[in-house]
Order: C-alpha cells, then sequence, then structure tokens
C-alpha cells in the first residue's frame, strides 16, 4: 500500500512540475521561435520527422559519448570537455548545412513553380487545379509537396487548410509568399494574380543571380576562416595523443587555456557567420 501512494505522489509532483514547465514555455516567444526556427530547418533539411527536442536529445547523446570517449583515452577530463561540445554541436551543424544548401538549390527552382502557377492562371485553371498542376509539371524538388496539395484538397476539399499544410511541408519563405497570394485571389478576387506572379518571378530570378556571384567571390574567404577556427583543435587532438600533453592540461593553468581558446573560436566564429554570411529570409507569413 505504501509503495502505490509512493507511485501515486511521484506521478501528482510529476505532473504539477510538467504544467509549470509548459506554462513557462508558453510564456517565453523566444522559446516559441526558437521551436519554429529549428523545426523549418529540419524540414528544409529533409528530416521533416524529426523534432526539436529530439535533435537537441542526439546533441547531448553525442557529446556525452564523445566526452566520455576522448577524456577517456586522454586521460583529460577537460580535453574530453572540449570536443564533448564540439560533437554536441555536430548534429544542429549537419542541420544546418543541409538546410542552407537545399535553400540555395531552391532559389533557382522557384522562379519555375511561379511561372508554371502564372500559365496555368492564364489559361483559365482554377487556383486549386493551378497548384496541383505544379505536382505533374513543376520542378522535381517540389513535387512531392505539391502533390500532397491536391491529395489533401482531394479528401477534405478545404481550400485554406490544404494552403497550411503546404507551407508547413515546404517551410520556405518564397513558398509562403507565393500562397498567401493564392489565398487573398482566391478570398477577395482580383486580375492581377498572373502579373503579380511574374514579377515575383522575376524578382527571384535577380536574386538569385546576385546571390550567386556574392558567394562565389567569398567562399575562399569563409572557407579559410572555418580553417584557422577548426586548426587549433586538431592541434589539440594531436597533442592529446601523449600522456605527457595531455597532464598539463590537467592544471588551473591548462583549464584557463582551454576556457579562454574556446571562448575566443565560439566569438571568432560568430563574427565570421555574421559578417560573412548573406541575410535569409524570415518566415513572416507562416
Amino acid at each position: 500500500m505504501t509503495t502505490v501512494w509512493g507511485l501515486c505522489l511521484g506521478a501528482g509532483l510529476f505532473l504539477v512540475w510538467r504544467s509549470m514547465w509548459a506554462g513557462e514555455r508558453a510564456a517565453h516567444p523566444r522559446f516559441s521561435r526558437w521551436r519554429a526556427n529549428v523545426a523549418d530547418s529540419l524540414v528544409q533539411a529533409g528530416m521533416p520527422n524529426v523534432t526539436p527536442g529530439a535533435l537537441v536529445a542526439a546533441s547531448v547523446i553525442a557529446g556525452g559519448l564523445v566526452a566520455l570517449t576522448v577524456g577517456g583515452l586522454a586521460t583529460s577530463l577537460p580535453i574530453g570537455l572540449c570536443f564533448g561540445i564540439l560533437a554536441g554541436r555536430a548534429p544542429s551543424a549537419l542541420v544546418a548545412m543541409r538546410a542552407r544548401g537545399r535553400r540555395e538549390s531552391m532559389r533557382t527552382v522557384w522562379p519555375d513553380v511561379v511561372d508554371n502557377l502564372a500559365s496555368g492562371i492564364r489559361a483559365g485553371l482554377p487556383l486549386a487545379e493551378a497548384l496541383s498542376r505544379v505536382g505533374e509539371t513543376g520542378p522535381e524538388q517540389v513535387r512531392p509537396a505539391f502533390e500532397e496539395f491536391a491529395q489533401d484538397y482531394r479528401a477534405t476539399g478545404r481550400f485554406a487548410d490544404s494552403l497550411d499544410a503546404l507551407k508547413a511541408r515546404v517551410a520556405d519563405p518564397v513558398a509562403d509568399r507565393i500562397v498567401e497570394a493564392i489565398r487573398i485571389t482566391r478570398d477577395v478576387g482580383g486580375s492581377d494574380v498572373g502579373h503579380v506572379l511574374r514579377t515575383l518571378a522575376e524578382f527571384l530570378r535577380d536574386d538569385a543571380r546576385a546571390r550567386g556571384e556574392i558567394e562565389a567571390r567569398q567562399s575562399w574567404t569563409v572557407n579559410a576562416a572555418r580553417l584557422a577556427v577548426a586548426a587549433p583543435w586538431v592541434v589539440l587532438a594531436l597533442l592529446s595523443s601523449q600522456p605527457s600533453n595531455t597532464a598539463a592540461f590537467n592544471s588551473p593553468a591548462g583549464l584557463m587555456v582551454l576556457a579562454v581558446g574556446g571562448a575566443v573560436t565560439v566569438v571568432a566564429y560568430r563574427l565570421m557567420v555574421r559578417i560573412g554570411r548573406l541575410p535569409e529570409e524570415v518566415r513572416v507569413l507562416r
């Protein structure tokens, strides 16, 4: 009987803690914004079934395993923690790299999608049919998303809900603008949607061309900066192979060297990313 009461008490305390934590999350818009941005990056990286919580868990597990492994091999806990932190950043870096690569490839695709929609609307097709047609004749990269839109619309007949599902499925600011233009046209009417879409296609092509030229010129600078950031930690990994070297980092002075080096690395890398990367569009029409 005492065990049952103990389990009930533990379950009650857990539910109280859970409700307080959920309320705290709801009260902080930064957490919601971070969660939405991570979810968009996962969709853009081709991992729509992975949640932000699962990504955080993978980072913690990877960092812990690497920290224990390196710390045991090098017989130095501070060195193990340094490489554990680097390994914990790896899953998020992989997602960001894949998402950035997909966004860059999609910049050349969206103008063709807009042209396809504009031609369908100019031919007199209904808006839903023009969107569904992209799943058949549009670029290969976006066909699955528009095919699923057509399936949703045929199954439910709810145009607005199908548009919302399409936006969540693509998670791209350009797609948000296209979808909202289509939504406004259906809700309030208008004969200028074709002209708006053609203007948008021209703007997207000019933007992709300018971005491609700038990124080609600065790519070598960004890669050199990344190499400069990674070089000290490669040297530390090589030094860790000798027990006499790792013993020096177990002292207070060695801890200070690792802490200052880690802080400088983080600051330098963030400055490099901020200065060397072009601004990305945000999903204001999420």
